[in-house]
Order: C-alpha cells, then structure tokens, then sequence
C-alpha cells in the first residue's frame, strides 16, 4: 500500500468506517507478529497481511501507518483486530514507574525507526 503509487482505496473503507480501536494503543507501541500467524494468512486481508508482514520485526503502531501510509487511525484499528484475531501482539513499551532515561530511549528509538522509513 505504500510506495509511490497513491492507493485508490480510501483509508476507512479498510476499517468498514470504524474510527476506534477495540483496543486502546498508543503511538508507540511495539507489535510483533505470531509465528502461527503465517500459517493462518488466508484469514488476512491485503492490508492485515503487510501488516503482519511488518510486524516480522517489531514495529511501532507508527511505524506501520507509515510505512503503509495510512492514517494513524486506521493502523490502530487493523492492528486491534488482529491483536483480537490472534494475528500479533503487543509489548509493553513503558510503566507508571518507568524513568526519564527509560522513556528518552524509547522516544528515540521510535524517532530512529520513523527516520529509517
């Protein structure tokens, strides 16, 4: 979906116009794919499937609406209903508890992957 090409599908038509998430995540959270998921794409669309794709290798949730140049809303949505479906998880990024210098790694972690793209 990303890429040079613009997309003729609009972005909300790939959530059936849903706006929220099932399930609440923030920008930075981290998703990565279950292996069974492979065994299970033929459950996937187009857009769930590059997502898990992705999501070989940890990626944020802003990450993939990047690369896929969707809207953030959009991408939180398809990644709530694959969490929901089995399809990926998401690990905890930060704690209540967490430190200044836990919380500036993450922010420039998620900076330094946003660059790459």
């Amino acid at each position: 979906m990303g890429g040079s090409e613009p997309s003729l599908v609009r972005p909300y038509s790939l959530t059936a116009g849903r706006t929220r998430p099932k399930v609440e995540l923030a920008l930075e959270a981290l998703v990565a794919s279950h292996p069974i998921s492979l065994e299970r794409q033929y459950e996937l669309s187009n857009i769930e499937n590059s997502i898990v794709e992705l999501c070989r290798e940890s990626q944020s949730v802003a990450e993939l609406a990047a690369r896929l140049g969707i809207p953030i809303g959009v991408a939180r949505v398809l990644v709530a209903d694959l969490i929901e479906a089995g399809h990926v998880r998401v690990s905890a990024t930060l704690k209540d508890d967490s430190s200044d210098d836990e919380r500036r790694e993450l922010i420039e972690r998620v900076l330094s992957g946003l660059r790459r793209i």
